[in-house]
């Protein structure tokens, strides 16, 4: 416990200490959010179902902040250490790799609900948003859609050989994901055929459940969304434990 705790606070103060990681988990959402609330203005829209532009904005930008960090973050790390033979000395320690696991994952989930929460309180002090949601069952989700993606992280780690090679790709699926899934702009406006295209994306489902929950829908009227996201997560960890590579 000690050692993870240790490891824990390095990966924070490593975090940080990269300006772009810190930015797009924790800044750029913010800066989204506010270029929402200055275009669309603060009243009531059909396209939302009656909600503001802004109240919808938060879910969806939680989502963005997920598939950043998950897709991202935690892939970019892990294909750093690999290349720069941190983990196969790390080997050879006391520390065990699991340890590195464990820290960088606990890192990369606190500082995405920290970029939830920083949306929150951006979005409660300066457009008055409204929670219509239970805040367990919020939270819940929340969980589900990180692990998630953090498993996809996990698995392009494990293919990727060198860091120039797991950001590009990483850059691949991120901004067809984040166009795509209702991040930005809600799916209905999308023409018919990729909103087909929609239904193959992961974040969709991340929208969708965070969307739903945060106006107080019921797990229930989520099940598809459910399914998929604790899919991708058994699937994500079954295939990342066989292919991940300490060096």
């Amino acid at each position: 416990m000690k050692s993870l705790m240790k490891m824990t606070w390095m990966e924070a103060r490593l975090f940080l200490r990269e300006p772009a990681s810190a930015f797009f988990s924790l800044i750029f959402p913010l800066i989204y959010l506010i270029m929402y609330g200055l275009i669309s203005g603060n009243e009531p829209t059909p396209m939302y179902g009656g909600q503001r532009t802004i109240e919808a904005a938060i879910p969806a930008l939680t989502a963005v902040i997920i598939s950043m960090t998950g897709l991202m973050s935690t892939t970019i790390t892990l294909t750093t250490y690999r290349e720069k033979g941190i983990l196969r000395r790390l080997r050879t320690t006391p520390v065990s790799p699991l340890v590195v696991l464990a820290a960088q994952v606990i890192v990369v989930f606190s500082m995405t609900a920290l970029g939830m929460l920083l949306l929150v309180a951006a979005g409660r002090l300066i457009y008055n948003v409204r929670f219509e949601g239970n805040l367990l069952s919020l939270v819940a989700g929340f969980v589900l859609s990180s692990l998630s993606f953090f498993s996809l992280g996990f698995i392009l780690a494990g293919c990727m050989s060198t860091v120039r090679s797991a950001w590009a790709v990483a850059m691949v699926l991120l901004y067809p994901m984040l166009f795509l899934s209702g991040a930005f702009f809600s799916v209905e406006l999308l023409p018919k055929a990729v909103q087909k295209v929609a239904a193959f994306i992961p974040l969709t489902y991340v929208v969708n459940l965070l969307h739903g929950l945060w106006n107080g829908e019921a797990w229930g009227s989520h099940l598809l969304d459910v399914g998929v996201l604790a899919g991708l997560l058994v699937v994500g960890v079954i295939v990342s434990a066989k292919i991940f590579r300490w060096e």
